[in-house]
């Protein structure tokens, strides 16, 4: 028999043991949702209820990561990887605020989404220096991406004079996953891909650009159609995988 000597924190309210590192994701979570608010507050155009949806949302995703941390995180201390991929969520959320209350373009959301693009490569290597690499962190990165893509093309569909069609750019990974329902083989592991990586920043970079109050139309006649095309070709070669892989 072996003895754990993670430090453990007790509830004195039901007595159960809760490590460290799990004590402290819950609380950096609880401290980001007051920076959710704050952020979503100074985003120009937004309202009450739509900071309130904003918070809410955040509260939910951070729950649910947290429960999938719980369950999943191998390591035995939060790292600074797991802290910047929760604060991409927290201006995820924020980012919200604006999309729900219908603001004009605006440099404040453009930068607070040019800035969440920006971490995305920093967690990802803090994880590997600090060898703190999981399932758990590769899939809260993945996820934290999918919503920023999502939001980011909404806006992009009511502010960028780029029509609804837009939107299908931040849809492919939930396409996939509910394609995933019915077909259980695209459920199966998919080695890393540098190219894989590349995509997304072109299709999260192209989705950014979209949102500056000034951007040339001729620029987005070019861009959207090759981060559309790219993204398509990665979702393919995954899923060429897949199906060559399938049992």
């Amino acid at each position: 028999m072996t003895v754990s000597h993670t430090p453990l924190i007790r509830d004195n309210r039901n007595r159960m043991p809760v490590r460290g590192h799990l004590a402290a994701f819950l609380c950096l979570a609880a401290l980001g949702a007051v920076g959710v608010g704050l952020c979503a507050l100074l985003m120009p155009g937004t309202s009450a209820v739509a900071v309130t949806v904003s918070v809410t949302f955040y509260v939910a995703a951070a729950g649910l990561a947290g429960w999938y941390f719980k369950r999943d995180y191998p390591h035995q201390r939060l790292g600074l990887c797991n802290t910047v991929t929760l604060i991409r969520l927290m201006m995820v959320s924020a980012l919200l605020a604006p999309v729900i209350a219908g603001s004009a373009p605006s440099w404040a959301f453009f930068a607070v989404a040019t800035l969440a693009l920006t971490l995305d490569g920093i967690d990802g290597w803090l994880a590997r220096r600090q060898k703190l690499v999981s399932g758990f962190g590769a899939r809260f990165d993945v996820e934290v991406d999918s919503i920023l893509a999502l939001v980011l093309a909404v806006n992009a569909a009511f502010n960028a004079n780029v029509g609804v069609a837009i939107i299908l750019l931040g849809l492919p990974r939930y396409a996939f996953a509910l394609a995933a329902l019915a077909l259980p083989w695209l459920h199966g592991d998919l080695p890393e891909r540098f190219s894989r990586k590349v995509v997304c920043v072109v299709q999260l970079a192209t989705l950014i650009a979209l949102q500056a109050p000034s951007f040339p139309g001729l620029a987005t006649s070019l861009i959207v159609p090759v981060a559309s095309i790219a993204l398509l070709w990665s979702f393919a070669v995954d899923i060429l995988h897949l199906w060559r892989s399938r049992s």
